[in-house]
């Protein structure tokens, strides 16, 4: 039958039958298989033309035609059904047909008989893999695009591509009905056809841009039309190819040594953190997928996953064309040939470098690309969770967890999404390798198949073990970031209590365990990196010997065409264990990423806010409510981080019920206040109608916009104005009557710089009562209808208060709704309503005068209030203010400066004296070196360990190990040189000797620069601790937190792993460049002419590159901290950032940092591509140079013995000397974090803890007198003096009052007096010591001290009121008696041991500030200083501290400072402060018996609580 068939049908031949008819010409023409493959091949150039013509042309500006702002994209958007789906084929297909179109070709180069079909078989292949390769490249190109169409001469190419295809499957199926298929043509044209049929659907239905658009639903439409072209936006097809796009940029970083922030241009809108966020969240599946990150990640961003596998493909296909020439080469050389068949063999060995080149910089390019995105992506969700969080994850979590999520587990994640190829491309190289090798070897290649299968055992045993290893090293690393975060958060306290040692050997304990297990793991990636590199030594061993006991004949071409391929072999088999170990760990932080963005958070719906109406009707309204604290359960947060959970408990939050059978009604424009003892739930009833806590029942209806001022000061890092603005814009009039309700005028005059003086990080350079009264004016300011305002006067003084009320809650919110909170019970005649709460219920409400008859509980809290009133001198001034009236005209109001104050500002909005703006920054920018990493970086980092004998060490192993190697290759070429190897046992033996010693050199090599790594990573994070722990509290007061963090987190951990490899690894590949290119030259020497200028090249495109490189590691580092920064402080204020609904506001300057961090990582990822393709491109020049002298030179230049060992190193020799040079650059970019860090190495510190010369005896202060004199302070040396000349006498045993408007400086006397500042002129002696001779802990321990903000650690009890352990039980017992928290404590099922949340968060203001006074009665100081100890407690549990003081330290000598007038009027003495001077200090009774400030303060407290009755 066969024979029914044209001859030319069923053959390849390419030439016309002779003599044939027009119709047989043209049926040649269509049917013939060779002419078929010109006729397509002809397309497939038209194709490429026209797209070259099309895309070689400079875009325009890259800005998508948005119809909305950049938020606008979080909400999800209807997703157009079936589009992704038909856009997934089209660029599958496309990819496919590049990829196998690529693998045919370097088969048909090397199977297929040198015929002209094989010229024809492989132009042809050639031609269609670059249109596909075209195809696809136009597809994912267009993606950003603004709604265009596909282009039309794509959809054309593959509508006549699938008409040729279809000719191509009638003349197969001809042929196979004749039984004469052409294998494996035919097989494929059917597979082709069938590839090409949903492409031509996809062509037809591709119009209007339906397919552009919707490619990647890529959210181009997030920016405006108007945005400016981005250089990669705008570059040509050719200079994206080349990474030419990014030549400015490097230019730029060359030329200047150094880069700043706007150098660097921005990245395009589909590249940036709201479009990847909104792809992510659009994804998001719905309740209950398991792994709900993954799944979205994966819906979101998989054609960027399929493109970089296609690529990743092409590389791996472009790979084995330089290992399958090394025997043509030798052929060639020992037996001569053409020089059209040198030339031949030449120029496939550099388009197949070419080629691969190209594509493996792409692949990395567009991984990394990919990785960006997911980064950006889950930064931003985190970040956006941590606003909704509910209150038991926010404690669950912390925000040291948090902070690890965002720096580590999203890049994680993002790092292993590009790697997750290797999964699949190194098995998948690996089984090629093999393919080919059976080829050359026959069926001893088998072998490896053992070493695979002994490898792979290995391997999964190790990694069983691995990740273990990971969950555990994982969950201590949170643990230390959290202890660190904790401490920074407290550094005052702890500096106050001399607790550094404490606090530092639980961090330095959590460290030595994460050191323990990151030991662990770097010990396994040891093992499995000695197992796989010495795994392709043993297959060569394996199979070369089988080959020779089953009677094959080695050669030097067979040798090294086996040994390049298992050289190929090296790489996925080293890399593997890495790239699987990388995975597990990216799926642990995936899992604890689910976790967290799948936390519980707060119910939006458990408020009903109703729009405005009309009338008097309820503006607060709950009814029936029931409402619990959803608390994190024991043993969870273990859970979280690895250690799992204890005693079988679930993870997930159980409710603490607080609240119950709340009925409120609060009428509009009314001022109701709440009031109870310590504990009973104030607090907690905001937050319900916050809708902060869980409500079990009931109903909450808030009617307008609301505002609050939470008991614990909220403020940001900004200047005055930027806090009490808070985002809105300058209206001047109003902005000066917020200001003087808020009696911020005098401070404001104060500050140097008035309201543009910066505040450090959380208020830190403001006192209490500044802090409070400022986060009171940005509530006033916003304007809002409610304000929820929670114990506001605790903070500042008597005549203060008043003010405040007076002019701020009766005064410019009297129209406005105010629920207020308070201890005041003075304030209490002047308000609508009053609830009275006990236990988490409303007892009663009603006013003032109805509850003092009818309320039991409200008439001891009055009665508290008066009887602390009641001292000597008191009453009867109080009785003297109601008969003078003193309250219609104090003569020390808070209004009396306004007037002063308005005229010195002119109408302007800025409440300031005029100053330099400039010089008036708290938060200086973050110190950033230029130009290159100094050498006393690298020498600190390489000898911090074992000094210079350690690097010589590390050489001469290295140098050892790259010997061994290539003496082993030496012995191959030796051996196969003379033809037939003789003696095989000799042969082997020697061969697997050397094998053996370099495998053994290669594991001692990795062992000893690990671990010398190690110890210097753990000197680098001691120092950089300790001297963190020694620093000066105004260190503190000037850094924000974010940027330790960023140190003690990402720096240190390239620091730990990521330094640890890469020296080692440099040394090594250095060493080996060296030797591969002695090798490659030794063959054709006058090719090292040609070594001396490339390797000039090199050095110039590295210099060049580096310069930029640098930069933007290090503006990578600087523009990372204010992201952790920002996370910090919104994560502390997320109740009120929601509050003032201000959520998007804050999501905004989120997005905003994220990008400008993206930036660098983005325009980072370029250089590093831009640098390596053409530092591979020189390779394969120079090997190319080689390969042509080789067929060219007379036979007496070549040593043809080691043709075959030159060409196997010179194949490697251009990824090597690109992955050199990349290492010695990512060794100077990772070594930013060595200078980072050591940065922190070197801080100025305090004085000595301890001196020797100058220790106390054990028992000082004995009798408790302190002299200072002349005592001047200042916080830093550009800031004005605090305290101007203080001289006062204090005896042993007196109780001291000091009192002064807030600013006054009477917190910084008790700062002076513990050395947190160090005076500037002046002299504190105590018991006749001086105490700037002793020692900082010496010194600190023996003071008691209760500070103005109560601070609790996170732990338990027992540890927050002995946190050193000295003391027993019993006596912590009795001391919480005496602090009234006994009853509290011992109702809690775990006593002692019950759980204190992350900053004390399940303990309320007053509660920690009692625990805080069960701390000092516990230590029994022989002085004592009390910093508004008691002002966050009600007046009956004041006056019962009061009585504790009393009777516990009757000897002590007792500093307080109150501005409650009762706490200090049983003083023996009172001091009263005025701007940083001594105004008064005498006894109450005296004070009060003349003029005096402090007699005007107790007149304006007496007023409070009488003005209504004198009125009256």
């Amino acid at each position: 039958m066969a024979l029914l068939l044209p001859g030319w049908m069923a053959t390849t031949a390419c030439s016309p039958p002779s003599g044939g008819s027009f119709p047989d010409l043209l049926a040649f023409l269509f049917l013939s298989p060779c002419p078929q493959r010109a006729l397509l091949g002809a397309v497939d150039l038209v194709f490429v033309v026209a797209s070259l013509v099309v895309l070689a042309r400079p875009r325009g500006g890259g800005g998508g035609a948005g119809d909305g702002p950049e938020r606008e994209a979080l909400l999800p958007k209807p997703r157009a059904s079936g589009r992704p789906f038909r856009v997934a084929v089209a660029l599958g297909a496309s990819g496919v047909f590049a990829a196998a179109s690529a693998i045919l070709l370097a088969l048909a180069l090397f199977l297929l008989p040198n015929t002209v079909w094989r010229v024809w078989e492989s132009a042809f292949l050639a031609v269609h893999f670059v249109a596909h390769a075209v195809a696809a490249w136009t597809i994912a190109s267009r993606r950003g695009a603004a709604g265009g169409a596909l282009p039309l001469q794509l959809r054309v190419f593959w509508v006549v591509t699938a008409l040729v295809g279809a000719l191509f499957s009638a003349s197969a199926a001809v042929r196979w009905a004749e039984d004469s298929l052409l294998f494996p043509d035919d097989p494929l044209a059917f597979a082709g056809l069938a590839l090409s049929l949903p492409l031509v659907y996809v062509a037809i239905t591709a119009s209007s841009g339906e397919v552009a658009c919707t490619c990647e639903r890529e959210p181009a439409d997030v920016t405006t039309a108007a945005e400016p072209s981005t250089p990669y936006d705008a570059a040509s097809w050719l200079s994206r190819a080349t990474f030419s796009w990014i030549n400015p940029l490097v230019s730029k970083g060359y030329a200047s040594d150094s880069l700043a922030a706007e150098d660097v241009p921005p990245v395009s809108p589909a590249h940036r953190a709201e479009a990847s966020y909104a792809r992510f969240v659009s994804n998001w599946p719905a309740q209950g997928s398991r792994y709900p990150v993954g799944v979205a990640l994966w819906l979101s961003f998989w054609p960027r996953v399929l493109l970089t596998a296609a690529l990743g493909l092409v590389r791996l296909a472009a790979m084995y064309v330089g290992p399958s020439l090394i025997n043509h080469f030798v052929d060639f050389i020992s037996h001569g040939g053409t020089t059209w068949e040198g030339l031949r063999l030449v120029a496939i060995l550099v388009a197949g470098k070419a080629v691969q080149t190209l594509a493996s910089h792409h692949y990395n390019f567009q991984g990394q690309l990919l990785g960006m995105r997911i980064r950006g992506a889950l930064l931003t969700a985190l970040y956006r969770k941590s606003l909704r969080l509910s209150t038991g994850a926010r404690r669950a979590h912390g925000s040291g967890a948090i902070v690890n999520y965002m720096q580590v587990d999203a890049g994680t994640v993002s790092y292993a999404m590009h790697g997750l190829h290797g999964l699949w491309l190194m098995p998948l190289q690996i089984v090629v390798a093999l393919v080919l090798l059976y080829a050359y070897l026959g069926p001893s290649v088998l072998m490896t198949l053992a070493v695979i299968t002994a490898v792979t055992v290995i391997t999964a045993f190790a990694n069983k073990l691995n990740l273990a290893y990971q969950l555990k090293f994982l969950g201590v690393r949170d643990s230390r970031i959290k202890a660190i975060t904790e401490m920074l958060n407290h550094m005052r306290v702890i500096k106050l209590q001399a607790w550094e040692e404490k606090f530092g050997c639980k961090v330095r304990e959590l460290r030595q365990t994460e050191m323990g297990w990151l030991t662990k793991i770097v010990l396994f990636m040891c093992a499995n990196n000695v197992v796989f590199s010495s795994g392709p030594l043993a297959m060569t061993v394996l199979v070369f010997g089988t080959y020779l006991a089953t009677g094959g004949e080695l050669d030097a071409g067979k040798v090294f065409t086996a040994t390049a391929f298992f050289s190929m072999l090296e790489g996925p088999m080293h890399n593997f264990p890495q790239t699987i170990v990388m995975c597990m760990q990216a799926f642990v932080s995936l899992g604890r990423l689910n976790k967290f963005l799948s936390d519980a958070e707060i119910d939006s719906t458990a408020v009903e806010r109703i729009a405005s109406s009309a009338g008097d009707a309820a503006a607060v309204k709950v009814q029936n409510g029931v409402f619990a604290w959803d608390v994190p359960v024991e043993g969870a947060e273990d859970a979280r981080q690895g250690h799992g959970t204890e005693n079988g408990r679930e993870e997930g939050p159980e409710m603490e019920m607080v609240l119950k059978g709340i009925e409120v009604e609060v009428r509009k424009g009314e001022l109701a206040a709440v009031v109870g003892t310590v504990g009973s739930g104030k607090s907690s009833l905001l937050s319900c109608i916050m809708g902060e806590m869980h409500k079990v029942s009931g109903t909450v209806s808030i009617c307008g916009s609301t505002a609050c001022v939470a008991q614990t000061a909220w403020i940001q890092n900004g200047t005055i104005q930027e806090n009490i603005l808070f985002g809105q814009p300058m209206h001047s009039e109003r902005y000066r009557e917020v200001i003087h309700a808020c009696c911020l005028e005098k401070d404001l005059e104060m500050m140097e710089f008035g309201d543009k003086t910066e505040i450090g990080e959380r208020g830190i350079n403001l006192s209490g009562g500044q802090k409070q009264r400022i986060q009171l004016a940005r509530a006033v300011y916003q304007d809002c209808d409610i304000y929820l305002l929670d114990d506001i006067f605790s903070a500042v003084d008597a005549h203060t208060g008043s003010a405040i009320f007076k002019e701020c809650l009766k005064g410019i919110l009297k129209k406005k709704t105010v629920l207020l909170v308070t201890h005041q019970v003075d304030f209490l005649k002047n308000v609508d309503t009053v609830f009275v709460m006990k236990d988490g219920v409303v007892i009663q409400s009603g006013s003032y005068n109805q509850l003092l008859t009818s309320c039991s509980d409200f008439s001891v809290l009055v009665t508290a209030h008066h009887s602390s009133m009641e001292v000597p001198g008191a009453a009867e001034q109080m009785s003297h203010d109601q008969t003078t009236e003193y309250s219609q005209d104090t003569t020390v109001p808070a209004k009396s400066p306004v007037k002063s104050n308005s005229s010195n500002e002119n109408g302007g909005t800025s409440v300031a004296p005029s100053k330099e703006a400039g010089s008036s920054k708290l938060i200086e920018e973050e110190e950033k070196e230029s130009g290159r990493v100094s050498w006393q970086v690298y020498k600190l980092y390489i000898t911090e360990a074992w000094g210079w004998w350690g690097v010589l060490v590390i050489l001469a192993v290295s140098v050892l190990s790259e010997g061994s190697s290539m003496a082993s290759n030496y012995w191959l070429s030796y051996e196969t040189s003379g033809g037939t190897i003789f003696d095989t046992s000799v042969f082997l033996g020697v061969y697997v000797s050397i094998v053996a010693a370099s495998i053994v050199c290669d594991a001692i090599n990795t062992l000893f620069v690990t671990f010398l790594g190690f110890k210097s990573a753990q000197v680098f994070f001691n120092k950089m601790f300790d001297s963190i722990l020694r620093a000066p509290m105004s260190f503190f007061d000037t850094t924000p937190s974010g940027r330790i963090l960023s140190r003690a987190s990402a720096d240190q951990m390239k620091i730990d792993t990521a330094l640890v490899f890469y020296v080692g690894f440099a040394t090594s590949m250095c060493i080996s460049v060296v030797s591969s290119i002695a090798v490659t030259c030794q063959v054709a020497w006058p090719s090292v002419i040609a070594v001396l200028p490339l390797v000039l090249l090199n050095i110039w495109y590295r210099n060049r590159y580096i310069a930029t490189s640098r930069e933007l590691t290090r503006l990578q580092g600087v523009t990372r901290a204010p992201v952790i920064d920002h996370f910090s402080e919104t994560f502390l204020g997320a109740p009120t950032v929601r509050c003032f609904g201000k959520e998007d506001e804050f999501y905004q300057i989120n997005l905003d940092r994220i990008n400008s961090n993206l930036r660098m990582s983005f325009h980072n990822y370029g250089a590093n591509e831009w640098l390596g393709f053409r530092l591979e491109l020189i390779g394969t020049l120079l090997l190319s140079i080689t390969a042509f002298l080789m067929i060219s030179l007379p036979s007496n230049f070549i040593k043809k013995e080691f043709v075959g060992m030159s060409l196997s190193y010179g194949l490697s020799l251009n990824s090597l000397v690109y992955y050199t040079i990349s290492m010695t650059c990512m060794i100077e970019n990772d070594m930013v974090a060595v200078e980072r860090v050591n940065q922190y190495s070197t801080l100025p510190s305090e004085a000595a803890w301890e001196v020797a010369d100058c220790l106390p005896s054990p028992n000082w202060p004995r009798r408790g007198d302190i002299d200072v004199k002349d005592l001047k302070v200042r916080y830093r040396s550009n800031t004005p003096l605090i305290l101007k000349g203080i001289t006062i006498s204090i005896n042993s045993g007196e109780k001291i009052g000091v009192v002064g408007r807030t600013g006054s400086g009477k917190s910084t006397l008790v700062q002076a007096l513990f050395r947190l500042v160090e005076p500037v002129e002046g002299h504190i002696i105590v018991d006749g010591v001086d105490i700037g001779t002793l020692g900082l802990h010496d010194l600190r321990s023996r003071f008691g001290v209760i500070p103005q903000e109560p601070v609790l650690f996170e732990g338990t009890i027992r540890s927050n009121i002995d946190p050193i352990g000295r003391y027993s039980e019993d006596e912590i017992w009795q001391a919480l008696e005496r602090c009234q928290l006994k009853d509290i404590v011992a109702a809690k099922p775990e006593k002692l041991d019950a759980l204190v949340a992350d900053m004390g968060e399940n303990w309320s203001v007053g509660q920690k500030q009692l625990l805080c006074f069960g701390r000092v009665i516990l230590k029994r100081s022989r002085i004592l200083f009390m910093d508004e100890a008691t002002a966050s407690v009600d007046s009956q549990t004041d006056a019962t501290i009061q009585r504790i003081i009393r009777e516990e330290f009757t000897d002590c000598t007792i500093i307080s400072i109150a501005h409650r007038i009762p706490t200090v009027m049983d003083s023996d003495r009172v001091l009263v402060l005025d701007a940083g001077l001594v105004k008064e200090f005498d006894e109450p009774s005296k004070l009060m018996g003349r003029p005096s400030l402090f007699r005007a303060m107790v007149q304006e407290y007496a007023n409070r609580s009488y003005s209504t009755e004198a009125r009256d």
